[in-house]
C-alpha cells in the first residue's frame, strides 16, 4: 500500500513559504513550470515542481526571448545571466526565397532600436541554457524528477496526485505546465483539444562558418517561399551558432497520432528547398535534420481551469511558432498566475483562477490566431496576387505587431 505524503514532506521548510498556507503542485519543469515556481517563491508561496523526465532537457534547439518576457526575467535578477549566453540580433529581415532580396528590415540591436521601443531586449538563446538558468535559480530541493503524473483526484479541500513511480502528493492547487500534449489539460477539458496544423518543421543548430553564403549572419531572418519558409537567428555569447527552423506545408495528416515527431532522411528535407538561395540550402544541408516535427496547436479552450486544477503555457494555448511567442506568453502566464495567487486563500481559489483565465485567454488567443494567419503569408507563391500586400505588411511589422512585444504583464495586473 502506498502511503500518501504531503508536499511539505519533499523539502525542508522555507521561511518564505511559512507565511502562506497555499500549497501548489506544478506539473512540468519546462520554461513555464520553472518560471512559475520562481515567481511564486518571490511571493512567498510554496510550490513543488514534478517532472516526468529523469533530467532537465528541453526539446527543440533554441528560443527567442522577447521583451515581454525579458522584462519579467530582469525583475527576477536573471537577465544578466541570460544575456551572457545569448545573442541580440542586429535586425529582423524578410527575404525572398530564391534571390535573397531584402523585402523588409527592422533594426533590433542596431541603434538599440528594439530596446528603446520595448524597454527590454530580445535574446536568441539555446533552450537548454535557458532551462539551465531557470533550473539553477529554482534549485533541486523542490524539483522532483521522474514523476510522471498518472492520476488526479479532486477532493473538497485538496487534490491528490498519483505518479507512475508509486508516489502520491496532495496540494491545494495543481498547475498543468506539461506542454501541448498535457495530461492535466485532458483532466480539465475532458478531451484531447489538439489540432494538427497541416504543417511540419525541421530544427537544427549549425556553425556560422558552415553557411558562407549567408548575408547578415547575426540578423533574425525569414526566407519566404512557395509552401515553405526558413527562420534563423544567431545564438550564444559569440554568435558563432545559428538556430534554424524550416517549416513546410504537409503532410496533409499526421499519422503518428501519439507523437509529434518522426524520422526523415536529411536528403529528402534538402530536396524540399531545391532552387532556394544558396544560404538557405547551406543551412538545411549543414543542419542535416533527421527528425520532422508535426506542428500542433491547442484549439481555443473555453475553460482553463476546473476546480483546483489550472493550465499554463502550451497546455492552455499551444500556438504555431511564427511569432516566436510560445515560450514568452508562457512566462507572462506564470507571472500573472503567481501575482494573483499571492492574494489567494486555499479555500477560495475560484475567483483567482477566473481572473487569471480572463486576463490571459484573450491575449493568447489573439497571438495564436495571428500566428496561424502568418503561416499562409510566409508561404505565398511568386504568382500569388496577395504578394505585394504581404510584402508591404512585412514592412509594417514593427507597427502592426509591436503590441505583442511591448506588453507589460505587471502593468496589466494593476
Amino acid at each position: 500500500m502506498v502511503r500518501p505524503v504531503t508536499l511539505d514532506a519533499y523539502i525542508r521548510p522555507m521561511a518564505a513559504a511559512a507565511a502562506k498556507d497555499l500549497r501548489v503542485a506544478i506539473i512540468g519543469a519546462g520554461i513555464g513550470g520553472l518560471a512559475l515556481g520562481l515567481a511564486l517563491r518571490e511571493h512567498g508561496v510554496a510550490a513543488e515542481v514534478f517532472e516526468q523526465a529523469p533530467a532537465l532537457a528541453e526539446l527543440g534547439a533554441a528560443v527567442g526571448v522577447g521583451g515581454n518576457a525579458t522584462r519579467l526575467l530582469r525583475r527576477m535578477g536573471l537577465l544578466e545571466e541570460l544575456e551572457a549566453v545569448a545573442t541580440v540580433p542586429t535586425e529582423l529581415v524578410y527575404r525572398r526565397w530564391r534571390t535573397g532580396e531584402r523585402i523588409a528590415a527592422h533594426p533590433v540591436r542596431d541603434g538599440d532600436t528594439y530596446l528603446k521601443r520595448v524597454g527590454a531586449p530580445w535574446l536568441g538563446i539555446h533552450r537548454a541554457e535557458y532551462q539551465r538558468i531557470l533550473g539553477t535559480a529554482y534549485g533541486s530541493a523542490a524539483l522532483h524528477l521522474e514523476h510522471r503524473l498518472v492520476d488526479l483526484v479532486q477532493e473538497p479541500d485538496a487534490v491528490t496526485l498519483t505518479f507512475a513511480n508509486g508516489r502520491t502528493a496532495r496540494a491545494d492547487l495543481v498547475v498543468g505546465a506539461d506542454g501541448v500534449r498535457s495530461a492535466v489539460r485532458q483532466w480539465v477539458s475532458g478531451g484531447d483539444d489538439i489540432v494538427y496544423s497541416g504543417t511540419s518543421g525541421f530544427r537544427g543548430i549549425v556553425a556560422r562558418d558552415d553557411v558562407p553564403s549567408l548575408p547578415d549572419p547575426e540578423a533574425l531572418q525569414f526566407w519566404m517561399g512557395p509552401d515553405a519558409h526558413l527562420l534563423h537567428y544567431a545564438i550564444g555569447s559569440d554568435a558563432e551558432e545559428i538556430n534554424l527552423l524550416a517549416v513546410v506545408e504537409g503532410p496533409r495528416s499526421w499519422d503518428a497520432a501519439d507523437r509529434w515527431l518522426t524520422e526523415v532522411e536529411p536528403r529528402d528535407v534538402l530536396a524540399r528547398f531545391s532552387g532556394w538561395h544558396p544560404a538557405a540550402t547551406e543551412m538545411v544541408a549543414a543542419a542535416a535534420p533527421a527528425v520532422q516535427w508535426g506542428l500542433f496547436v491547442v484549439q481555443p479552450l473555453l475553460h482553463w481551469y476546473r476546480g483546483r486544477v489550472v493550465l499554463l503555457g502550451d497546455a492552455a494555448h499551444a500556438m504555431l511558432p511564427h511569432h516566436g511567442q510560445g515560450a514568452n506568453t508562457t512566462v507572462e502566464d506564470a507571472f500573472t498566475l503567481a501575482a494573483l495567487l499571492a492574494q489567494a486563500q486555499p479555500g477560495d481559489l475560484e475567483p483567482v483562477l477566473a481572473s487569471y483565465q480572463r486576463m490571459r485567454r484573450a491575449r493568447t488567443r489573439q497571438i495564436a490566431a495571428s500566428s496561424w494567419a502568418t503561416n499562409a503569408l510566409l508561404h505565398l507563391r511568386d504568382d500569388d496576387p496577395d504578394l505585394p500586400w504581404r510584402d508591404e505588411k512585412m514592412r509594417r511589422f514593427a507597427d502592426d505587431f509591436g503590441w505583442i512585444h511591448e506588453f507589460d504583464t505587471e502593468r496589466a495586473l494593476t
